[in-house]
């Protein structure tokens, strides 16, 4: 069985999406939710889902021996809402295991402080006729590791920088789950 963790800073939304995901799936499961952010809702949503959750500061994140000796087990890192830089030492750690979703089309609106209504703020002010989803393999810069997925969707003149959100929410739902799958059967 493959052993996925997810490291989130916020709601958690697509946490739970993902938890559910792979509630009953025979191949994967998601064995721990960790949080940058003590009193972040995603590790009240893995609580309730029967999922060990724990929240971490820097200095833990970047000890190389805390982070190994609690991940070590793992197949697959997830950042789903993560807003810090991750780790060096860890992705020399875990090649090719960490994979970030970002709510734009990869290589535009990426980089540091790009996340969230940040990005849909952009995205209308530019007057984009489309966004969406990256979900891409995590490298020593922000936004920049190799692509696995994106998808698209309309953005309206009309609609702004929620209308947008909203959209890629529905993106984030639909396809991350599915492509973290798709991550571990093509891992082996």
């Amino acid at each position: 069985m493959k052993r996925i963790a997810i490291f989130a800073s916020g709601s958690g939304s697509n946490a739970e999406n993902i938890i559910n995901y792979f509630q009953d799936n025979k191949k994967a499961e998601v064995v721990l939710v960790l949080s940058n952010n003590p009193k972040a809702q995603v590790l009240d949503r893995a609580t309730r889902l029967g999922v060990p959750n724990m929240g971490f500061n820097k200095q833990q994140l970047n000890d190389s021996k805390w982070a190994v000796e609690n991940l070590k087990t793992l197949d697959l890192i997830v950042l789903a809402g993560f807003l810090w830089k991750f780790p060096d030492h860890l992705l020399k750690v875990f090649p090719n295991k960490v994979i970030n979703i970002h709510p734009a089309l990869l290589p535009k609106y990426g980089g540091k402080g790009m996340y969230g209504m940040h990005v849909h703020s952009a995205v209308v002010e530019n007057k984009e006729e489309e966004s969406g989803i990256t979900i891409h393999y995590v490298n020593e810069h922000y936004d920049e590791g190799a692509i696995i997925f994106q998808a698209k969707c309309k953005v309206n003149t009309t609609d702004t920088p929620s209308d947008v959100a909203a959209k890629i929410h529905d993106l984030e739902m639909k396809h991350f789950p599915e492509v973290i799958q798709q991550t571990l059967s093509e891992d082996g």
